[in-house]
């Protein structure tokens, strides 16, 4: 991405500024994983989206008066020594260079630089990127700040500007959607790999291994996800993730799994058989999911809503596991299917947007569905990324082989 891509993005978050107002964005910090070791960092993606600058502690603002902006944004210092153990800070040109922002100061002076315009000019509300899922209980940068504010400056209203960003990241251009093509296109390329090289009797984490070794040989250092690599049983635990268990002679492989290319994330489920051919049993449970993912393909276009696709895939698995004789009644369905059927993808594996609104061109979500059936050691689930397009979808994980007959010729060969 150039700078042109961020400085249209905050143009068109700037025009949702009201006058007197000033926005306050955090790049946020990696938390410490144990004593003075940290977790590799990762931006927070709204930040990231408006400047393009991934490094830690770093802070955007931007001030609205008189319908003019003036934005700002504050870096770490230079540090000698620290440079010496962990590598230069990133430069004021460098931050100038990615995210078109020609002001630019330095964290210890951005406490001063708010409290001197807080009471220079007669600012009304200050906007922060409040989103929280809450399952997490750390509070982050700007739910602290908000409570400072507030106790600083009592008169001041508290906005959350993040369902405005949300907006505008739901859309993706068309840097976004070639950055996400090219993710799925190393993504596969390490499915592939796995196919081609597991056999019965080797570990989950050996099958894993040769999707992590084609990431790295890509240049790809962090997967969007941990990585879902089931056999057998383990493949009709949804979020799996331990893989950690020996691959038997007639187990299928339930694989899903992602790369993170320049912050966007590919995601991708394939299912094979680890000794390169299906059971009879597994063919039918198989071809029923492939007929769900087939459908949204088929469906999705603008103006659909997410509820009538998830309609049609479950019609579809439920007309299936009576067939199977798997359920009787078709309320029984969540006996073996239980979860919904996409997310919107994007620089969040599950990217912003919710699924109250209907599709629109330019969204980029998952197709997934799925049968999980333990007592038969079987776990199903095919995922493909959707590009919605004007007239209906673009599938960008298309190169990616699903039918059992490409998966076994592939395998086999």
């Amino acid at each position: 991405m150039d700078k042109n891509f961020y400085l249209k993005n905050r143009e068109k978050l700037y025009k949702k500024l009201e006058d007197d107002s000033i926005l306050i964005l955090f790049a946020g910090q990696a938390p410490y994983k144990s004593a003075d070791e940290k977790y590799s960092f990762t931006p927070n993606r709204n930040f990231l989206y408006l400047t393009g600058i991934a490094e830690e502690n770093e802070i955007l603002t931007a001030y609205k008066r008189n319908g003019s902006i003036h934005e700002t944004i504050f870096i770490e210092r230079q540090d000698p020594v620290m440079a010496r153990w962990v590598g230069e800070r990133i430069s004021v040109d460098e931050v100038s260079e990615k995210s078109g922002i020609t002001s630019i100061q330095y964290i210890d002076e951005f406490q001063s630089y708010i409290g001197g315009m807080l009471g220079r000019f007669n600012f009304q509300s200050v906007y922060l990127d409040l989103e929280r899922a809450e399952w997490l209980n750390p509070i982050n940068n700007a739910q602290a700040y908000a409570g400072e504010l507030k106790a600083k400056y009592p008169h001041i209203i508290i906005k959350n500007i993040y369902p405005e960003i949300s907006k505008l990241r739901v859309i993706k251009s068309q840097e976004e959607i070639q950055t996400m093509e090219k993710a799925a296109a190393i993504t596969i390329e390490g499915v592939e790999n796995m196919m081609k090289n597991c056999r019965p009797g080797m570990m989950e984490y050996e099958i894993e291994a040769y999707f992590d070794y084609s990431l790295r040989k890509n240049g790809v250092v962090d997967k969007a996800f941990n990585t879902i690599c089931g056999s057998g049983r383990n493949g009709a635990t949804l979020h799996y993730s331990s893989n950690n268990c020996k691959t038997g002679e007639n187990d299928l492989v339930l694989c899903d799994l992602g790369a993170q290319y320049e912050y966007y994330d590919a995601d991708i489920t394939r299912t094979f058989p680890v000794s390169g051919k299906f059971t009879e049993r597994q063919k039918q449970v198989y071809n029923v999911v492939l007929k769900a993912n087939m459908a949204v393909i088929e469906k999705a276009k603008p103006g659909i809503s997410f509820s009538y696709l998830e309609d049609t895939v479950r019609n579809i698995l439920t007309d299936g596991l009576i067939e199977l004789g798997l359920i009787k009644e078709r309320n029984e369905l969540s006996k073996y299917y239980f979860h919904s059927f996409s997310h919107h993808l994007g620089s969040d594996t599950h990217d912003v947007g919710g699924k109250e609104m209907n599709l629109q061109a330019g969204m980029v979500i998952t197709d997934e569905p799925g049968l999980y059936i333990p007592e038969e050691s079987i776990g199903v689930r095919i995922e493909d990324d959707l590009l919605i397009t004007d007239t209906g979808c673009r599938v960008l994980t298309k190169n990616m082989i699903k039918t059992i007959d490409d998966i076994e010729n592939f395998m086999c060969r």
